[in-house]
């Protein structure tokens, strides 16, 4: 359905006993949720940018673990080879696994977390953007600013002046 700006806006119905994302996945529902959720302007300067919500810890061990690993290192190397060793796993295994199971395939979970990290870092304040991107695990700051524009829609910079924790915070 269109409306009058010229903005698409898709409906997901939800019937009894079908779940949004059992229906459409969670990458098109993360997409559409903002478009259908107005959100409330939150006091205090905090960040009006939700966390997105992503499928639950995995049920098969290996995959949880590599999970586990991203979540706990996010400035590791966390290519499907190196994660894929660390559990145990053939490669082409484990990526078609942990696609299956997590519903995105480990790239773009990884890129996931790390802006996470990158959030709250900015956040935070204090860091310089190089030690922001090293931090989160981005290979530069380039690197952290196009993942950021492509999750959020703002940059590294923009971000940082409108969530930091303490006013007048540079950033580069």
């Amino acid at each position: 359905m269109t409306h009058g700006s010229g903005r698409r806006r898709v409906v997901v119905p939800l019937f009894d006993g079908i779940q949004p994302l059992d229906v459409v996945g969670p990458d098109v529902a993360q997409s559409v949720a903002p478009e259908l959720v107005l959100p409330v302007r939150r006091a205090g300067g905090q960040s009006q940018y939700a966390s997105p919500v992503w499928a639950p810890p995995a049920p098969r061990p290996s995959v949880r673990a590599a999970q586990d690993i991203v979540h706990a290192e996010p400035s590791a190397d966390l290519r499907v080879p190196a994660l894929a060793a660390r559990v145990g796993m053939s490669e082409r295994h484990f990526a078609r696994e942990f696609t299956r199971l997590v519903g995105t395939p480990p790239g773009v979970y990884v890129e996931r977390v790390r802006v996470e990290a990158a959030r709250g870092l900015l956040e935070s304040g204090g860091l310089t953007a190089t030690a922001v991107a090293s931090r989160a695990g981005f290979g530069s700051t380039e690197t952290m600013r196009r993942a950021l524009l492509r999750r959020l829609g703002v940059a590294p910079d923009h971000y940082r002046r409108r969530f930091a924790d303490r006013p007048g915070v540079a950033g580069n």
